[in-house]
């Protein structure tokens, strides 16, 4: 039988072999961490406490009253440092609160395991799971309190794991699906009380067989949950692309997943999800792949949020190669940074470290209209016309094209015999269109 997949995509070197057969181990307990107050989609938060405090490991220390944020905890014991501006992978300076940590690693006294679910109703859930400021691990950090409230008059049925993992050179999923299938299961559980639907289904990319057979044997006992073999091809794991593949749904334009009855979820999160439910602890850290030919020790990384990624490195052996270009996330959707001075948020799945020969810099050339970023785009639009107008400051027509359907994946720009910044492109008019519409609105 056919493998499960969409139309379009593209299929890259995954570069995985470093890293995809090494458990997950935890990084030494660092000096200090750096907890961005904004780390998710949605309003940033304030601080809860000040310069001179003590907080211990589960303790709020940031949030918002706004509809759409999410709480950050601190991820060591120890004292404020500074609350003040500091470098962030998103290239932006954020406010964040710098934590010197007395390596106790202590909880926080409203960190209590809960012995018992089943008292608990969708509402209690969600909850929980928006004060322990989950949010999506698989790098969108949208909060995931907000994606499980349907808007009136939406209802789900069905929810959605992504274990595709299909960004090259990242394991960090598909070592949490190995070592920690239960955990995952029993987070989609949760997550589907907590939605009020009796299926869940799971996609890996058949690249991930022990993955598979790990969460199969895990499951085997509930029968809601569904364990979907996909086609290995980038991006597999989008949204979009995961619903398209595994329930032959397709979200219409300017649309979400609830628009079709689903809600998709990561399976780190997942985790996480288990961890503040059962275990009482908020999303406080989580998994990183640290690979690169730069690297010494390519590894997995339990990392607590707020880690810098100096410690990372230094986690992993250091440098043996001066590395051409480091990017926090995978080399398609990853963003390249200018320093390792920043901290891990929630929203940090690798880091990477490419060498001069991994990194291939040409020279951009005409576009030939042979139409190939048409045939890879998974979202059915038109790379080529989008970028060129927007070169051409035609805003309207890029809206009118479905510019904002874009999902920022880079597959145009991956096969590209021009080399052309087709998604660089689309995501300029991306911006220029919303803020002509945030205008209009006043």
């Amino acid at each position: 039988m056919a493998l499960r997949t969409f139309k379009g995509g593209v299929h890259p070197r995954y570069n995985k072999d470093a890293t995809f057969r090494k458990p997950i181990t935890s990084m030494p307990s660092p000096g200090k961490v750096v907890i961005p107050l904004h780390q998710h989609t949605g309003a940033p938060c304030e601080p809860l406490v000040k310069v001179g405090d003590d907080v211990r490991v589960g303790q709020k220390i940031g949030d918002s009253k706004a509809a759409l944020t999410a709480p950050v905890h601190a991820s060591v014991s120890g004292k404020v440092k500074a609350i003040a501006k500091h470098p962030q992978s998103s290239g932006v300076d954020g406010l964040s609160i710098v934590i010197e940590s007395d390596g106790q690693g202590t909880p926080d006294e409203s960190i209590k395991m809960r012995t018992s679910v089943d008292e608990l109703g969708e509402k209690e859930l969600i909850g929980i799971i928006r004060e322990a400021g989950i949010v999506g691990l698989g790098g969108a950090a949208f909060p995931t309190y907000f994606k499980l409230t349907p808007p009136a008059g939406k209802t789900f049925d069905t929810l959605l794991l992504n274990g595709a993992e299909c960004e090259p050179y990242l394991s960090a999923d598909h070592r949490l699906m190995v070592e920690r299938p239960f955990d995952v299961v029993t987070g989609a559980g949760l997550l589907m009380k907590a939605i009020g639907v009796e299926r869940a289904v799971i996609g890996i990319e058949n690249n991930k067989p022990d993955a598979i057979s790990a969460l199969r044997e895990a499951a085997k006992g509930d029968p809601g949950i569904e364990i979907a073999p996909l086609g290995v091809k980038y991006p597999q794991g989008a949204e979009k692309q995961l619903i398209f593949a595994i329930l032959g749904r397709e979200v219409p334009s300017g649309g979400l997943p609830v628009d079709v009855g689903v809600v998709v979820n990561n399976v780190g999160t997942a985790v996480a999800v288990k961890e503040a439910v059962i275990d009482g602890m908020p999303l406080v850290r989580r998994v990183v792949t640290v690979t690169g030919s730069c690297i010494k020790e390519p590894k997995n990384l339990m990392v607590p949020i707020g880690a810098l990624v100096n410690d990372l490195i230094e986690a992993c052996g250091g440098i043996q190669i001066p590395p051409k270009k480091v990017i926090i996330g995978g080399p398609m959707m990853g963003i390249a940074q200018y320093t390792t001075d920043i901290p891990v948020t929630k929203g940090t799945s690798g880091v990477l470290l490419l060498s001069e020969k991994e990194v291939v810099v040409e020279d951009v050339l005409p576009c030939i209209r042979c139409g190939k970023c048409v045939d890879a785009c998974p979202m059915n639009l038109m790379p080529l016309w989008l970028s060129g107008y927007q070169e051409a400051g035609r805003f309207d027509d890029c809206e009118k094209l479905g510019a904002l359907d874009c999902i920022e994946c880079g597959c145009c720009s991956f096969v590209c015999p021009s080399r052309r910044r087709l998604v660089q492109g689309i995501r300029l008019a991306k911006a220029e269109i919303r803020a002509k519409q945030s205008a209009r609105r006043g």
